[in-house]
């Protein structure tokens, strides 16, 4: 497949071309928190190429320089790093506004003339780049009109490169998915659809592909032989805030297992790809993504649990309960905690057991992928008169510390022989002495560059909607058990901890 940046050659570039991104919704919160204070880090850290420009698209009235202030309050407030006045003048001498409304065609040519005329002044053949900043119900309209404006180049044979980033969520189900996907290629080649997920962009989602394939001691652990089971967490300590209507038409299950958990889920669990090419990676994980079990109805009753949360305490703070939030029906049915049993029916990891879950007011603020290892024969230690030997941990943590530790059972000091658990740790900012990028940054670099690896494709998408369909069915058609209820500040409803339980399996953290 021809890289829409790179022509046709399969390598990858160092740097990106001289690229001009769109920002459509650029008033919005995500333009302000994410994108301008990830582009102007990309720039101190001399990432960004040489010739790079921003032009900003929303519905207000605003010159340049208004909008240029307004970008600057969000840059001194999200950036990861004090960014000097100086240096913000200096950037933002590349970014523009353009007034547009979506659906006004007119607007799409005053576009149009806008980088038109930045290029001439630049002296710069750019390739484009639009990011779509906005709700999922304007993809297909702005897409429209960006073709119809003469906006959209053929890959193979434009004199520029053209492509887009889309935000999640990408769809509601799976019937919204495939008409959102052929809205979307009705106006672009696959190869320039690129659907964006933050968490892959993190640094220790992105070390699974090293960790995995340049350290030979696991890789041949990396099965059902080895592998006792897995769990994958995303715990919140926070509620809906001010996301209560969208979130109660969403539900945790919707908005951090189909795509986030989901997605790390294949990455962990893939086959060696033939090389780090992108579509090469994305097989792979549509492979891991079909071989996992569809449920049936009974099935989704005993493999999966749905809870929401109650009045509870966390710090010693009172915490509303869910239904008591602003935004939030009385009555509603939305979970704010899942947990599901997921089986990947493939040879790898046939009868291993991988549990997910994912939460809002849970006690803490933690991502977590934990491996845990089959027990070794305890033969050669029976009768010395101390606890089983505990199983060995793989535990990889993307949030808020990344880092990976080991535990493994040592012999302590004394004349006795006893086995402990000792852990082995690995931290990215101790280890390599700099914080890690954001997750913006990255995954904003290798759009310009071209490079899909770190996004996801149509079939990715689809497949990842149709292991929830039948959960969600069945969730939504009345056919499970009561919702179930938690108190938050809490590890989540006794049931999650059942599904664990039947097994002789704990969550790590409760």
């Amino acid at each position: 497949m021809i890289n829409p940046f790179l022509g046709d050659s399969n390598e990858k570039a160092a740097y990106a071309p001289p690229t001009c991104l769109v920002i459509f919704g650029a008033t919005g919160d995500l333009t302000h928190r994410k994108l301008i204070p990830g582009l102007v880090n990309l720039a101190e850290d001399k990432y960004l190429p040489s010739e790079f420009v921003v032009i900003g698209a929303a519905r207000g009235e605003h010159s340049d320089e208004d909008f240029r202030e307004i970008l600057w309050e969000g840059v001194k407030s999200h950036s990861r790093r004090k960014i000097s006045k100086e240096v913000w003048d200096n950037f933002a001498k590349n970014i523009f506004y353009s007034k547009l409304g979506f659906d006004d065609a007119g607007h799409y040519q005053n576009l149009k003339a806008k980088l038109e005329e930045v290029g001439k002044a630049r002296r710069q053949n750019f390739n484009y780049l639009y990011y779509f900043a906005t709700a999922p119900k304007f993809f297909g309209t702005i897409s429209r009109n960006l073709k119809a404006a003469g906006l959209v180049e053929d890959p193979k044979t434009g004199v520029r490169s053209t492509a887009i980033v889309v935000e999640k969520p990408f769809g509601h189900d799976l019937e919204s998915a495939r008409k959102l996907n052929l809205e979307l290629r009705e106006n672009f080649a696959e190869n320039q659809i690129f659907r964006i997920d933050h968490y892959l962009g993190k640094e220790t989602v992105q070390n699974i592909l090293v960790f995995r394939f340049s350290n030979g001691m696991f890789e041949p652990l990396w099965n059902h032989r080895y592998i006792d089971h897995i769990q994958i967490s995303v715990a919140e300590s926070v509620g809906v805030e001010s996301r209560g209507g969208y979130f109660d038409g969403t539900g945790i299950s919707r908005d951090i297992i189909q795509n986030h958990v989901i997605q790390v889920l294949s990455l962990l669990c893939i086959e060696p790809p033939v090389n780090l090419e992108a579509d090469s990676i994305r097989d792979e994980k549509v492979k891991v993504l079909k071989a996992i079990r569809r449920y049936t109805k009974e099935e989704v009753c005993k493999n999966t649990v749905r809870a929401q949360y109650t009045r509870g305490i966390l710090d010693g703070k009172e915490l509303a309960g869910y239904t008591e939030e602003e935004g939030i029906a009385p009555n509603s049915q939305t979970e704010t905690f899942a947990a599901m049993k997921f089986a990947i029916d493939n040879w790898r990891w046939s009868g291993v057991p991988i549990y997910v879950r994912a939460g809002k007011r849970l006690p803490k603020r933690i991502t977590e992928i934990t491996v845990y290892f089959r027990k070794p024969p305890e033969a050669l230690f029976k009768g010395l008169g101390y606890q089983q030997i505990e199983q060995n941990v793989l535990a990889i943590q993307v949030q808020p510390k990344e880092g990976i530790s080991l535990k493994i059972s040592s012999k302590p000091p004394g004349p006795r022989m006893r086995a402990h658990p000792v852990v082995m740790e690995f931290s990215y900012g101790q280890s390599f002495g700099v914080p890690s990028p954001e997750a913006y940054e990255r995954l904003l670099l290798d759009a310009m560059k071209g490079d899909a690896t770190l996004f996801t494709r149509d079939d990715e998408i689809e497949e990842a909607w149709d292991i929830l369909k039948p959960i969600m069915e069945t969730w939504e058609g009345g056919n499970m058990p009561a919702l179930a209820r938690y108190q938050a500040g809490t590890w989540g409803p006794k049931e999650a901890a059942e599904l664990l339980r039947r097994e002789n399996h704990r969550w790590r953290r409760l």
